[in-house]
């Protein structure tokens, strides 16, 4: 007799099989085009955390009046490379390369006031629940797909860390390496300078046979055999091979100027980690607040948002023509997204407030139909006219993207748990 675990991941992978080959047929919905996998090998996604607003971003509108308390973009639109479609104006460098982009205009959720609780849906594409902490999009792809190299690990956060990027119930096989410094790398793997390399291979040495010892009377344990295994990561990832990943005076003056300042330069380490073999990397922008506020543009928070916008704009482009000199911008898919946007009209003090109903995200490379502008909103970029795109459906595109079949299920011990909650790819940006 089956396990009830086998028994359950035999007929839900049969049931994916189906999906992915299952014909198109009366009306067209998404659910009636089969699931094309793609064959990118990386992912990047860029953390706007906050919210940025689509509105003056990704989706401009008629330029508003935050004294007059009239709705509208805050900035003026200019024309990209993709015909009919226009971004905010401080997206210079962005622009001309929009061919390499795909804006995604639709994007929604349910949950408007609340950072975290947004943040977590967009990390997992599933509610915050009591019962159970879901994996996030990032431990999915490297639980599913591991790091391109044993030096290195699969899933590099590069901001600070928390439970809504974690690997909830996928256990080690998904959890992260963090640093939050370029200059130095993650914290604690790096050996102390006076332990030279001989004295360091004496003590693994020695610490090997303490942890034989141990696992062979605990091999029945799960939760033993997984910290054994997160120490072996450790004691490599310490090693010179991935710690020389960090050194980012390896790299020309002249392409750390074209990346710009701290963010600009977490950019580039994010390229050299993708070389080396990493499978995914969760790059935060803003992380000490250029702008006084971040992306959370209340109030007079909306004044410097341009800075934000900038320094996005140089780093962003400058990371998409870099992957594409050393040809990894159609292996490697990046993702730009926030928790969600802002509205069209001005709060008290000029800035704005939230809004989850309707917002952008941004995508580029990944080997998908570039160029393509998804979805239409109304005057203001408030509502949905066309082509609504859920988070579910977000996920689903990404995994899809990485070769990963979004409709396969995943286990929470014996539980089994929908890898999306019931997204579809974006079919549009996929060659069948």
């Amino acid at each position: 007799m089956l396990p009830r675990r086998h028994f359950l991941k035999q007929t839900s992978t049969a049931a994916a099989a189906a999906m992915l080959a299952r014909p198109s047929q009366g009306s067209e919905t998404a659910s009636d085009h089969p699931v094309v996998l793609g064959k990118a090998e990386h992912c990047v996604v860029v953390w706007l955390g906050g919210g940025a607003g689509q509105i003056d971003t990704w989706d401009p509108k008629r330029v508003g009046d935050p004294v007059a308390k009239k709705p509208g973009s805050y900035y003026p639109a200019i024309d990209t490379a993709i015909p009919g479609t226009q971004v905010c104006e401080h997206f210079s460098r962005c622009a001309p390369i929009m061919d390499r982009f795909n804006l995604v205009r639709t994007v929604n959720h349910d949950v408007i006031d609340e950072h975290a609780a947004a943040t977590n849906r967009m990390h997992t594409g599933h509610p915050t629940s009591e019962t159970l902490t879901y994996p996030s999009v990032g431990s999915v792809i490297a639980s599913q797909r591991g790091a391109l190299s044993s030096q290195v690990p699969p899933y590099i956060l590069i901001g600070y860390p928390s439970a809504s990027r974690g690997p909830g119930f996928l256990g080690a096989d998904g959890n992260y390496v963090y640093l939050t410094d370029t200059n130095s790398g993650p914290a604690g793997l790096a050996r102390a300078l006076d332990i030279t390399p001989e004295r360091q291979s004496r003590r693994e040495q020695l610490l090997q046979q303490v942890r034989n010892e141990y696992l062979d009377r605990a091999a029945a344990q799960n939760a033993i055999q997984q910290y054994d295994a997160m120490l072996g990561e450790a004691l490599r990832y310490g090693g010179p091979e991935f710690m020389r990943l960090f050194n980012l005076a390896e790299e020309p003056g002249s392409l750390r100027d074209n990346y710009g300042g701290e963010f600009g330069q977490r950019c580039l380490l994010t390229r050299r980690l993708l070389q080396a073999g990493v499978r995914f990397v969760e790059v935060s922008h803003n992380l000490n607040f250029l702008n006084g506020t971040g992306w959370d543009v209340h109030n007079k928070g909306i004044l410097n948002q341009h800075k934000l916008i900038q320094e996005l704009d140089q780093a962003l482009a400058a990371l998409i023509l870099d992957l594409e000199r050393v040809q990894l911008l159609d292996k490697t898919l990046i993702v730009v997204m926030g928790e969600f946007g802002r509205p069209a009209g001005f709060d008290g003090g000029g800035g704005r407030g939230h809004h989850g109903r309707c917002f952008s995200v941004a995508m580029a490379g990944g080997g998908l139909k570039n160029g393509i502008t998804i979805g239409e909103t109304d005057e203001l970029a408030m509502e949905i006219v066309s082509r609504p795109v859920s988070v579910p459906d977000l996920h689903a595109t990404m995994y899809a993207a990485l070769g990963i079949n979004p409709l396969e299920t995943l286990y929470a011990g014996d539980r089994p748990v929908p890898m999306t909650n019931g997204g579809r790819p974006i079919h549009e940006l996929f060659s069948a």
